[in-house]
């Protein structure tokens, strides 16, 4: 598996990677419809690079794209980045892209940028994603009620959770086990 920078030839691929509704039940917007709402969904996406507020990645197995994951809340002057906007398609749920995913994204934060901390949140309703955040050995913060509107005005309360550099080692080595029992 590996992860590469979003690029405006990704887009077919991902829209049909993208197309399962389950996909899209916890992400912060409604599903995209049409090949001009995927577009523009895209084309944010390659703003928000550009800008350097945002690092979207393409998540692939092999040559097939299966999802998609980003770096957001970049503050290199705090040594911070979160992980987050990951989303797969069902037929890889559980098949170890997300650990891998997530461990190739927290190296990277870790041992490339030195950062101090990174931080993931998830929808707190969203039992499925806490779960898998938690196996990955994050440590849980707290819920962050009212945290934000999402999907045309439905309220979400956040599930924070992070990884700091002191338990990088632990985690690092932890996620490698998971992966190679894989």
């Amino acid at each position: 598996m590996r992860l590469e920078p979003l690029r405006p030839e990704h887009e077919e691929a991902l829209w049909l990677a993208s197309r399962d509704p389950r996909t899209w039940r916890w992400l912060n917007v409604v599903q995209p419809q049409t090949r001009e709402e995927w577009a523009k969904f895209i084309e944010q996406a390659l703003v928000a690079a550009e800008a350097g507020t945002e690092i979207p990645l393409v998540t692939l197995r092999g040559d097939d794209v299966v999802g998609s994951t980003r770096f957001l809340a970049l503050r290199p002057e705090h040594g911070s980045v979160e992980i987050g906007w990951t989303w797969l398609h069902p037929d890889s749920w559980n098949s170890g892209a997300n650990v891998e995913a997530k461990f190739l994204q927290m190296r990277h934060a870790f041992e490339t940028w030195g950062c101090r901390r990174v931080e993931l949140k998830t929808d707190a309703l969203n039992e499925r994603a806490r779960g898998a955040l938690e196996a990955l050995g994050t440590t849980f913060e707290g819920i962050h009620r009212n945290h934000m509107l999402v999907r045309d005005g439905e309220n979400r309360d956040s599930a924070w959770y992070s990884v700091t550099d002191e338990e990088w080692a632990t985690v690092r080595e932890h996620l490698e086990a998971r992966l190679a029992e894989k």
